[in-house]
């Protein structure tokens, strides 16, 4: 089955800037990619290349088989059977809700219109709304209007340009679940842009990690957790520290926190030195006489769980998610244990080589 869209090893430029370097992925019928990366890093330019907005200077942009860019060549957006989703919103303050989702369909039958209102308006969870203006409604409300309102043209793939990102935190949370669900309903194509994981990794069935104008891991959100390729992925996906270590064998580690073995095996020599991805959640309470101990330096708690900064007696420092009912006040001496089931790996500034 060939995707749904194709992009070709694309490269774009701010005047004599490339901002994006031979960059490639595809997304099939029904996906949900989102591209993820920090400020600066070219994943809104992309998602602008492929609706049309920036012209490519080498590559090209395919759209269910149909070519939409190339060097010299770039299909109007109103061409490409898309729908996008700003950051902003976009809506017209002038035009009440009904006005402002039926403005891309305006050319139909009337009745036709106002069932597809309706039908939008119950989608999105906003019945009863039609004759409201954006200024009577909440961020999150205005953000399920402008989600209905490009949903209305029934458009080929659905672009969302850090849609959620000017709402708070637990809004942001709830919404992104919602349009996953959403659009999943409606087998939607969907391409988000962000540089929240939790956004991310809660919409997503793919992401694209974006650094410099490449994507250094397009994997899903379990993979890029537990499986990164690089260190940037490493570091950038989640929470964690990186503890020096010496190779043993194929599959065992010395470390300060005692020797750690995984279920899998790499091709490095005895002795050679690596750097180990240690995350909150491989640390676990330890209360038994031969424990390690460390220090409580920091503590954060969120609900169910708290994140600790513990450290050690060779003065490192690590992160520890523990349940919250283990409650440790900042000074205390707490007793882990390491529980790595797997052990993530990098010589520095290399990808990992597993046998």
């Amino acid at each position: 089955m060939k995707p749904l869209l194709e992009v070709k090893n694309i490269q774009c430029r701010y005047q004599n800037t490339i901002v994006v370097d031979n960059l490639s992925l595809h997304v099939n019928q029904g996906s949900l990619v989102c591209l993820l990366g920090p400020s600066g890093c070219g994943k809104t330019t992309v998602l602008r290349a492929i609706a049309g907005f920036e012209p490519v200077y080498q590559g090209e942009v395919i759209m269910e088989g149909r070519l939409m860019s190339k060097p010299g060549f770039m299909q109007a957006p109103e061409k490409r059977r898309l729908g996008m989703v700003f950051q902003d919103y976009a809506l017209f303050p002038h035009m009440d809700v009904f006005h402002n989702i039926s403005f891309g369909i305006r050319r139909c039958p009337t009745e036709e219109k106002r069932q597809a209102v309706e039908h939008l308006l119950a989608l999105v969870g906003m019945e009863n709304f039609e004759h409201r203006f954006p200024h009577e409604l909440s961020g999150g409300q205005q953000q399920r209007i402008a989600l209905a309102r490009a949903l209305a043209a029934k458009p080929t793939i659905i672009l969302l340009d850090e849609p959620f990102s000017s709402l708070d935190p637990d809004i942001r949370e709830n919404l992104s679940v919602e349009v996953r669900n959403i659009l999943k309903k409606e087998s939607i194509t969907g391409i988000l842009v962000t540089h929240h994981q939790d956004e991310a990794f809660a919409m997503a069935d793919q992401v694209g990690v974006l650094k410099a104008g490449k994507i250094h891991q397009f994997d899903t959100p379990y993979n890029l957790y537990h499986e990164p390729l690089d260190q940037f992925v490493a570091d950038f996906i989640g929470q964690g520290v990186f503890l020096q270590g010496t190779m043993m064998s194929p599959d065992t580690i010395e470390t300060e926190l005692g020797i750690i073995r995984g279920d899998r095996a790499y091709k490095w020599e005895r002795g050679s030195k690596v750097d180990i991805l240690l995350r909150p959640d491989d640390v676990v309470v330890a209360e038994s006489d031969n424990a390690l101990h460390g220090k409580v330096v920091h503590k954060a708690f969120k609900g169910a769980d708290i994140l600790y900064t513990l450290q050690m007696p060779t003065g490192s420092k690590i992160l520890a998610l523990f349940p919250s009912h283990h409650d440790h006040a900042v000074g205390d001496q707490v007793g882990i244990a390491l529980d790595m089931h797997h052990v993530v790996a990098f010589p520095a500034g290399r990808a990992a080589e597993r046998v």
